[in-house]
């Protein structure tokens, strides 16, 4: 009887390690999920450490479950190529700038409007709260899950022509703009000659000639060594420039929701890291710069000039954008 009950035992012991070994194999694995995701910057920018540090964030969370596959100078191709790819769910991230998006979804244009903002404070407010979520839900339609927003900064401008102190400056300088409508309009406003590219073409067309200037944060600037092309830069800030971060839908709804979860964390956590890191490095950046470029700082007063100028775009894109979103936004602004 013994013999028998010790045989039982084992047949039921040996039963259950199979089980659990079938358990085992069937849960999640490292490296079971993997974001892939490119930018255009190169390796030494901000944008590009973010990306490490949210990687160093997700997989320690996950315990290597979910991993990060990063590109950057353009090698995945430029952002539209990137959003083209969550479409097709050939890359499952993008990270960068959130104006090219504007192809699908009207209400990404709410932030190329000039001088929407005066402040971190009201970029970090608006962004993060339900008018920031509505333009990133706006993009749902088109199989894109936006999570939230990195700092990319107020765009500033850099010419090799003059220095820029007021919008009488601006007359026949003519200028890289991102491919989107509203900045084409309001440069025009200020006499401009506004010129749509994309990035990765930007600094050959600045050594070339084919463009006088361009607009972008300083510590874009400074990374993609603008300064050995432009002699010149203004802080005009017209326009804050978020960088979008958008997920594929069709890799997000493989990922369970307990890893959802885990990537939301890393994108917030690395958004702080981000941003606090920006905003700390502004003025060093600004030093770095003023070594080899002549930097025109514009005071709220000689800056109201060049708001006023631009203050018609509003009315003439607040249909097209969504007239509600826009007042929305400029309500929500002023309410501060």
């Amino acid at each position: 009887m013994k013999r028998t009950l010790m045989i039982v035992a084992i047949a039921i012991f040996s039963v259950a390690l199979v089980f659990a070994a079938g358990e085992q194999e069937t849960g999640p694995k490292k490296g079971q999920y993997v974001i892939k995701t490119g930018i255009g910057y190169n390796d030494q920018s901000l944008q590009y450490k973010t990306l490490e540090f949210m990687k160093a964030h997700l997989e320690e969370a996950t315990d290597g479950v979910v991993t990060m596959e990063l590109y950057h100078s353009s090698t995945l191709g430029d952002d539209l190529a990137i959003l083209e790819g969550l479409q097709l769910g050939t890359v499952e991230m993008f990270c960068g700038t959130i104006g090219p998006a504007a192809q699908w979804s009207n209400a990404v244009k709410l932030f190329d409007l000039p001088f929407l903002f005066t402040s971190y404070e009201e970029v970090d407010a608006l962004l993060d709260g339900p008018v920031g979520q509505e333009v990133l839900d706006s993009l749902k339609p088109a199989g894109m899950v936006g999570i939230g927003y990195w700092e990319n900064g107020f765009r500033q401008l850099t010419n090799s022509k003059r220095p820029v102190e007021s919008p009488e400056d601006m007359v026949g300088l003519k200028l890289r703009t991102m491919p989107t409508p509203v900045p084409l309009a309001f440069f025009k406003m200020l006499g401009a000659n506004p010129t749509p590219m994309n990035f990765g073409e930007v600094f050959t067309a600045l050594q070339q000639g084919v463009v006088d200037g361009q607009e972008n944060p300083w510590e874009t600037i400074l990374a993609n060594k603008f300064y050995e092309v432009q002699k010149y830069a203004t802080n005009t800030g017209h326009v804050y420039s978020p960088f979008g971060v958008l997920f594929s839908q069709k890799f997000w709804d493989k990922l369970p929701a307990e890893y959802q979860e885990e990537v939301r964390e890393a994108v917030f956590a690395a958004r702080d890291f981000n941003r606090t890191s920006a905003r700390e490095a502004e003025q060093a950046i600004l030093a770095e710069l003023g070594k080899y470029m002549e930097i025109t700082i514009l005071t709220p007063e000689e800056i109201k000039p060049f708001q006023e100028m631009t203050r018609p775009v509003y009315d003439q894109f607040a249909e097209e954008i969504g007239p509600e979103l826009v007042q929305k936004a400029v309500d929500f602004l002023a309410n501060l």
